[in-house]
């Protein structure tokens, strides 16, 4: 089941085998929480099937969106190293199914192979990077700025296009903090123009996106 989480990626089979051996399978339904925000809990998840949603909540009970997973990705990994209390909460927006590895377990595994230090510290850095943009364009960018770097950011390259995985309309705007109606007027405008088409909640880039709506 790890082979294709990049995580693992470069581990033997015996590595994984170990690995699947010391964790458990949970499933979860839809709207359920995985794990809240400040919880004094140190397992990693890995999702085997479904999608979750990663957000914040401040003390009058509004929501920011971090992001959107799905399978193969994981969560928890800050609480792996630091044994800090969580920073974000995870709720599953579909029926999933998660491997869930406790940090003693997890640390084992880092100890016999150190190449998946590698692989954690890499999509760290990256969604570090992200926040930090994250924060500026909210600061800086109107709303059609910020959903044109959403789709920048969630796009990879595929026979010459860049498309995204599956993306409601409702969770680019949780993502950019404006109205879903607001984004579907984007959207629309963005398809009329011709420069992206959605098929299936996956959205394909045909041309660079323009730089002003």
């Amino acid at each position: 089941m790890l082979e294709t989480v990049p995580l693992f990626s470069g581990l033997s089979a015996e590595s994984l085998a170990e690995i699947e051996q010391h964790s458990s399978v949970k499933s979860f339904r839809k709207n359920a929480i995985i794990i809240s925000q400040d919880d004094e809990s140190y397992s990693l998840y890995v999702i085997l099937s479904g999608r979750v949603k990663v957000f914040v909540s401040g003390e009058d009970g509004r929501e920011a969106v971090l992001n959107h997973q799905g399978a193969g990705d994981y969560f928890g990994d800050l609480a792996l190293i630091d044994k800090q209390p969580r920073v974000a909460s995870v709720m599953a927006t579909e029926a999933s199914k998660f491997m869930i590895i406790s940090r003693q377990d997890f640390l084992t595994c880092l100890s016999r192979n150190p190449e998946i230090a590698i692989n954690l510290i890499k999509p760290m850095t990256q969604r570090m990077r992200m926040l930090a943009k994250n924060v500026s364009s909210l600061a800086l960018m109107d709303v059609y700025g910020r959903v044109a770097r959403i789709l920048l950011q969630q796009a990879v390259e595929k026979e010459g296009e860049m498309v995204t995985g599956r993306i409601t309309q409702q969770e680019i705007a949780e993502m950019v903090g404006a109205s879903r109606a607001m984004v579907s007027r984007i959207l629309k405008d963005l398809k009329a123009g011709g420069y992206i088409s959605v098929h299936n909640k996956c959205v394909t880039i045909h041309q660079k996106l323009p730089g002003r709506w």
